[in-house]
């Protein structure tokens, strides 16, 4: 099977979003190929390169999202109107999106507040307002988008032009819009019209030819948002299948990052909130990290029958020698570790300690992390003084000097060579979050058989189960007691750590998440329609091309050598070599701004050799 991996900001970045996660993936699914293509988010990110490549990879298409050259392209008359047409439609959709809604969509766009939206979202008062109407306009103005950008070589002038800005306005006065977009002066315009010319620059590559997505078996986007939009034009142009992951919940977090004056927070949460819905709309599958973020997508109109949790796998090997080892742990002392940033709330860790020394004089706090960008330095730099103003002096004796009971660390001290020394040291993980995703922190406390004490928060409640306590956010009183009642009873903490271990083997791994995308895989694509007729190399149909056995959901044979025929590992095989020619090599006519990298080291495919495939490799 060919994978053609989407990323935004991730692999095969070094410094990608979940770097990790995909690179695990495409080395367990070692029978697949994978094309991937990826938008860069900045120059550092392009100039800091990739990470080692698996064989698998056959070829790396980039294409940044932060800068885009003028593509030149001179619109005629009737391009020029087709433009607008389009664009016009989109951004009408955009001003007057929700405002036939319910009163929790009403409320939270009439106020402009993006922020107020996501909360309507999590409590469940919003629902797409008239969705079939609002999702199937704005989704014919996008693919009317594309389809212009395919015919004249790209929108990138058109996206920036007056004319837009003209259009947008437009949109803006007429009858029945969003009060916050009736509001907008023209700086406003200009933002909002920067901001969409800039998501919508993948309309404008040339990813989406027979030899680029068009040749892929499934689209694997590894977020949604603009992560997704190559994926939604392959199927739109070529009908392949589109999958989606989010581990995080793209459309809360720019929510929660919005900024700017009422207007532009109203108008781009519009457009990303129907970019969202169109996405969920079109994947043939969702795979949320959680039930935090399949939540999200079932309330931003994701079918419940196309949603399958699938939990991040993590390497579990590194942390097994401290869970196999409980009692090197020292009874008294807490541990936590993560990013330092304010999301994380160290303020009421800290003040909850100030309680458990009161209660437990021995108790120790390791703060383990490193600052996140500038805002986590100056946000270190408080809770370091918080830190000395609630313990001024911990010395033993007169004139001694103190020992500190909280410590800031970073994984790479002396004292913390790794992160695994780092729960090693600890009887209690504690995470102290107002705001969470999926809690990695607990996942690997969990490996090392650590008992935990945690605030509600993500998807914290559905990852420990059981097997650790909870508290609610910003309350340090709460926090003090379940950590004093750890602290006190060693027996209890381990048995919780013995469970969460147990719990996390089970399902947290790399090879449950591996086995997990492979067995999606195979369903997505045994439903996707025969595209394309199978040729061989004198141009003849190829027999089992697209083998009766893909759609059979049961898990396929091994090979085995013999001599009583190819049976449906053997079939996959020959769909594989006739599946597999052609493919790789370099893209021509791409746009200045877009790259174009065959990674295979052998220059030629095995199947253009006639060289044996692996059963299931190249499968239709």
């Amino acid at each position: 099977m060919r994978i053609g991996l989407l990323t935004e900001g991730g692999y095969p970045y070094v410094s990608g979003d979940a770097r990790l996660w995909c690179d695990r993936l495409v080395r367990g699914l070692e029978r697949h190929e994978f094309d991937v293509y990826a938008l860069s988010r900045s120059e550092q990110q392009e100039d800091e390169g990739w990470v080692p490549l698996p064989p698998q990879v056959s070829r790396v298409r980039t294409a940044p999202l932060w800068t885009a050259e003028d593509d030149g392209v001179v619109h005629g008359r009737r391009a020029r109107r087709r433009f607008a047409e389009a664009y016009g439609e989109l951004v009408s959709v955009i001003c007057s999106a929700g405002t036939r809604g319910t009163r929790g969509t009403r409320e939270a766009f009439g106020r402009g507040e993006a922020v107020g939206m996501g909360k309507a979202l999590e409590t469940g008062e919003a629902h797409e307002s008239g969705p079939s109407l609002e999702a199937d306009r704005f989704g014919n103005a996008l693919y009317g988008l594309a389809e212009l950008a395919r015919d004249e070589g790209g929108l990138v002038g058109a996206l920036r032009s007056e004319a837009a800005v003209h259009t947008l306005e437009r949109a803006c006065r007429a009858p029945g819009v969003l009060g916050a977009a009736r509001e907008a002066r023209v700086p406003d315009l200009l933002t909002v019209a920067a901001h969409l010319e800039r998501a919508l620059r993948p309309l404008s590559l040339d990813w989406y030819e027979d030899d680029g997505l068009g040749s892929v078996d499934l689209c694997h986007a590894t977020a949604g948002g603009s992560a997704a939009l190559p994926g939604l034009l392959a199927a739109h142009f070529h009908e392949v299948p589109l999958l989606v992951t989010e581990y995080g919940v793209p459309l809360r977090a720019h929510y929660l990052g919005a900024s700017g004056d009422a207007p532009v927070r109203a108008l781009l949460a519009a457009f990303h909130r129907q970019l969202t819905a169109e996405v969920y709309r079109r994947a043939a599958c969702l795979t949320p990290g959680n039930t935090h973020a399949r939540r999200w997508q079932e309330r931003c109109g994701a079918d419940r029958a196309r949603i399958r949790t699938v939990y991040p796998g993590m390497e579990a090997a590194r942390f097994a020698e401290v869970g196999e080892a409980p009692e090197s742990a020292d009874p008294h002392t807490l541990v936590w570790v993560g990013r330092v940033e304010p999301a994380k709330d160290l303020i009421s860790l800290l003040h909850a300690f100030a309680e458990i020394r009161r209660a437990e004089p021995r108790a120790r706090l390791r703060i383990v992390g490193a600052a996140a960008g500038d805002e986590g330095a100056a946000y270190l730099g408080h809770c370091r003084a918080l830190a000395a103003q609630l313990f001024p002096d911990e010395a033993d004796r007169v004139h001694a000097v103190g020992d500190h009971p909280v410590s800031f660390e970073e994984v790479g001290d002396p004292a913390v060579p790794d992160l695994a020394e780092a729960y090693a040291s600890g009887a209690v993980v504690v995470l102290s979050s107002v705001v969470e995703g999926f809690p990695i922190s607990l996942v690997e406390a969990m490996f090392c058989g650590r008992p935990t004490v945690s605030t509600d928060a993500g998807a914290v409640v559905e990852v420990i189960g059981g097997t650790g306590l909870v508290v609610p956010p910003r309350n340090p009183k709460a926090l003090a007691e379940a950590c004093v009642a750890l602290l006190r009873a060693p027996e209890r903490r381990a048995r919780l750590g013995a469970a969460a271990r147990a719990r996390a083997l089970e399902l947290f791994t790399v090879e449950q998440n591996v086995a997990a995308f492979r067995g999606i895989y195979l369903e997505v694509v045994s439903h996707a329609p025969v595209r394309k007729v199978v040729l061989d190399e004198t141009g003849a149909p190829l027999p089992f091309g697209a083998p009766a056995e893909a759609p059979v959901p049961v898990r396929w044979t091994e090979p085995r050598l013999g001599t009583g025929g190819l049976g449906v590992a053997g079939v996959a095989g020959v769909a594989g070599v006739a599946g597999g020619a052609g493919l790789g090599g370099a893209v021509s006519g791409r746009p200045r701004w877009a790259v174009d990298t065959p990674v295979r080291a052998t220059g030629t495919p095995p199947a253009a050799t006639g060289e044996p495939v692996p059963a299931g490799e190249g499968a239709r």
